[in-house]
């Protein structure tokens, strides 16, 4: 089953297909078993295989399951009001939630286009995923079980004690900020979407450049961001698990 799985992870981040080769390659198999448990899944509907190429996408109950999970959560219901907010703000409004290690931006202006596939995002140098690891839920210590933290320009905190920091000044403030820590005249502001729990369910960013990000205009950024997070709220979680009281 785990390397069934494996095999379907191989087109997480692929827009193309993928000959058995180049699934045995990303996961490290043979390409004789590769190419078993693409039959495997092709037979049940997770991939399919062209029959001139030989090559094998995702199939139609991949597809399946993915609009349902999307409707599921009340993804669908949140773009509206991304629109709104990124035409309001002038910035890239995105939505994602935790996915591993990764904030995986599920809705908003860094969706893929071409694709509708999500951005992977790493924890520990976006503001997204400084939201979503400054409010875990159970979680003693989430930067405790993250990899190594990789640098990518040279304001990324990559020491985890600097980490654990900053994640008491997010919680303090309210808000994380992302200023070129994953690339270079990049600002991002995020605030939480939280459930009853005080959890971070989703993260809720605003991403531009310093020049649209002020420093003096980030308290307004914020408000309209923070607006935003508390209608999505609403939106996204049913009423047993909403908070009985919105933070200012």
């Amino acid at each position: 089953m785990s390397r069934a799985l494996g095999v379907l992870h191989c087109f997480r981040d692929s827009g193309s297909p993928l000959s058995a080769s180049d699934i045995a390659r990303r996961t490290s198999l043979s390409v004789s078993t590769a190419h078993r448990l693409a039959r495997t899944l092709v037979a049940a509907g997770f991939l399919e295989q062209d029959a001139h190429t030989a090559r094998y996408r995702l199939g139609p109950a991949v597809t399946e399951l993915g609009q349902l999970s999307y409707h599921q959560r009340g993804l669908h219901l949140t773009a509206p009001e991304l629109a709104d907010l990124a035409t309001r703000t002038g910035a890239t409004a995105d939505l994602a939630l935790r996915d591993g290690v990764h904030a995986l931006i599920l809705v908003g202006g860094s969706v893929r286009h071409d694709t509708g596939a999500g951005l992977r995002r790493p924890l520990h140098s976006t503001a997204l995923g400084k939201v979503l690891l400054a409010w875990p839920g159970d979680d003693p210590d989430p930067v405790g079980t993250l990899p190594g933290l990789a640098a990518f320009t040279d304001r990324t905190i990559v020491d985890a004690d600097a980490l654990r920091a900053e994640l008491d000044r997010v919680r303090e403030r309210g808000h994380a900020v992302n200023d070129g820590e994953s690339a270079t005249g990049v600002r991002t502001l995020a605030v939480p979407v939280f459930d009853h729990t005080e959890r971070a369910r989703f993260a809720l960013a605003l991403r531009a450049t310093p020049a649209v990000l002020t420093d003096d205009r980030l308290a307004w950024f914020t408000d309209q961001a923070r607006a935003c997070a508390a209608a999505l709220e609403v939106l996204l979680l049913p009423p047993a698990e909403r908070r009985t009281t919105i933070r200012p």
